[in-house]
């Protein structure tokens, strides 16, 4: 079965940087959606100190991405990257099955 999430080296480098410098043991980072926003749902991210029940586990180079249950139809072949431009900088997801954006981008419907 393919993974819910997939992940650029991008994004998995800031992801381990994030782990690293937040001070604690952290066993990964979740994903999820929320209802936000004027088209309905946004992405959210959120560190992880053990995996739920329900949660789809991605493993990459040795950094953990949990893929929160309530998320999983909304994100599944998503890819996660992370971009640095000169103004500002963040992760992007690329969602195959999202219908529309708000004109700001920060929500989405499927």
């Amino acid at each position: 079965m393919p993974a819910a999430l997939s992940v650029t080296p991008a994004a998995i480098e800031r992801v381990r940087q994030l782990i690293e410098n937040r001070g604690k043991p952290t066993f990964g980072i979740r994903i999820g959606v929320r209802s936000k926003g004027c088209s309905g749902l946004s992405y959210t991210i959120e560190y992880a100190d053990e995996k739920a029940a329900g949660d789809e586990m991605v493993q990459q180079d040795g950094v953990t991405i949990l893929v929160d249950p309530k998320a999983s139809l909304f994100i599944f072949g998503t890819e996660m990257d992370f971009v640095e431009e000169k103004l500002q900088s963040g992760f992007v997801f690329r969602n195959p099955n999202e219908k529309g954006r708000c004109g700001c981008g920060e929500s989405f419907h499927v």
